[in-house]
């Protein structure tokens, strides 16, 4: 249901940003630089106060092969640089293997600390594509059951620390199902909370348009009175200039001129009156509520779509002609008649206790499976086809597939009080209800973000 016209570039644009470039160096740097310091603590521990025996010249070399990469990238790029997807892989590879060694050294999955080859999987699959985090968690796994295999003992005074076999299988399986189950979960939240952003990022465009829109309305209306004195002196000058030219017929030439003169300014004076009469119109603070639809509804009347607007009896309640609420039943109206077989219907209704309006459209509605989720950003809730009485199926008209109209209605109605539902109904199509507190609407004021 999105407009294609509003919001077709933004959302491309937001879509085909490279998750990659997210990840600024300045940040792995900073992670790194804790590692080493954790790594130098843990070493310095178990030899001084645990009295371990540990192969301290080897790892003393695995983590001084951190510091060099961290000094390299530290004083060879800049701190604002973003890394690309290939950069950021080979960061995370070269931290896998340096874990993997150092934990080799010292236990293997003897070692509590070989929970930490989690974290760059983790990240990888917070910011990276989704093949490369496959194969980042496959080398994890790797490294996880070589170091169950090989990997020189933790000494003690009393000799080699050894954990039971069990928990050291319990341990490798543990870390498996981690690697897998994080790297899910991370990449399932942080696709969320992108989609999210774009949506809400596509939202402001929506709403900065509209409210762009409706202030261009006010400019003209101020043009057209600012603008009528001078037309009427240029009007007034001219006619003088006829009176006294119309008895010199040498001078037919100026008089033709200075009646052309007239001629246009009042022209100039009918078009600046239309467009005053236009722009006071649409900048109403309120409005009648049949008002506000038809002009949300208006760009969608001529679509082939029979439109029918169902208004009861009685005087209608005014409301606030805020670009939320037109826009975000514009959208509603567009995702109706999109899907329409021939037919939308849309009924207000006011009561002392709310303001309703049910959009009903005759299309093949919604998939039940996805009705408690009508609203997230980028679902598509309807079907991309709709069956044609006289031929194949056809694909919607001007479908954009993008799954933000109902959302952006959604939150564009929602930050004006509005309550909104959507059913299947049981003579068949899609319905919407949005309905409002008549108090909200009351003391709404216009463009309250």
């Amino acid at each position: 249901m999105t407009d294609p016209h509003a919001l077709a570039n933004p959302t491309e644009a937001l879509s085909s940003a490279r998750r990659g470039d997210w990840v600024p160096l300045r940040t792995l740097t900073v992670l790194r630089w804790l590692a080493i310091a954790g790594q130098i603590a843990a070493l310095v521990v178990a030899t001084r106060l645990l009295d371990l025996g540990i192969a301290t010249g080897a790892a003393s070399l695995a983590i001084g092969a951190s510091v060099l990469v961290n000094l390299v990238a530290t004083f060879t790029a800049p701190r604002t640089r973003r890394l690309t997807e290939r950069e950021a892989t080979l960061f995370l590879t070269f931290d896998i293997l340096q874990l993997g060694f150092l934990l080799a050294l010292t236990g293997g999955l003897n070692n509590p600390f070989a929970v930490l080859l989690l974290a760059p999987v983790t990240i990888a699959a917070s910011v990276l594509d989704p093949r490369t985090t496959l194969v980042l968690g496959g080398l994890t796994l790797t490294v996880i059951t070589a170091i169950g295999t090989w990997y020189l003992p933790l000494l003690t005074p009393e000799g080699p620390l050894q954990t039971p076999r069990l928990f050291l299988w319990g341990f490798w399986v543990a870390l498996m199902i981690g690697v897998g189950f994080l790297g899910l979960y991370a990449r399932s939240i942080t696709a969320e909370m992108t989609a999210m952003g774009d949506a809400l990022t596509a939202t402001q465009l929506a709403l900065g348009r509209a409210q762009r829109l409706s202030d261009l309305d006010g400019v003209v209306a101020a043009a057209a009175h600012e603008l009528g004195t001078p037309l009427a002196t240029i009007k007034l000058v001219s006619g003088e200039m006829i009176e006294e030219l119309e008895g010199r017929p040498d001078l037919d030439d100026l008089l033709e001129d200075a009646r052309l003169l007239r001629d246009q300014a009042d022209r100039c004076r009918d078009i600046l009156r239309a467009m005053g009469r236009a722009g006071r119109d649409t900048y109403l603070d309120r409005a009648p509520f049949e008002a506000v639809l038809r002009e949300a509804a208006e760009p969608h009347l001529g679509r082939g779509k029979i439109v029918e607007i169902l208004v009861p009896e009685g005087r209608q309640p005014d409301i606030p002609r805020r670009p939320e609420i037109v826009h975000g039943l514009r959208n509603l109206v567009q995702n109706a008649v999109d899907f329409a077989a021939s037919r939308v219907e849309i009924r207000l209704d006011w009561t002392p206790e709310r303001l309703s309006v049910r959009i009903r459209d005759d299309g093949p509605g919604f998939e039940p499976a996805l009705l408690d989720r009508i609203g997230d950003p980028f679902m598509r809730g309807r079907p991309t086809h709709r069956p044609s009485t006289s031929g194949p199926e056809l694909r919607r008209p001007g479908y954009e597939g993008m799954g933000l109209g109902l959302f952006i209605a959604k939150s564009l109605l929602e930050r004006t009080g509005a309550r909104l539902t959507f059913a299947n109904d049981a003579a068949g199509g899609a319905v919407a209800v949005v309905a409002w507190p008549p108090a909200v609407l009351a003391s709404s004021p216009r463009g309250e973000a």
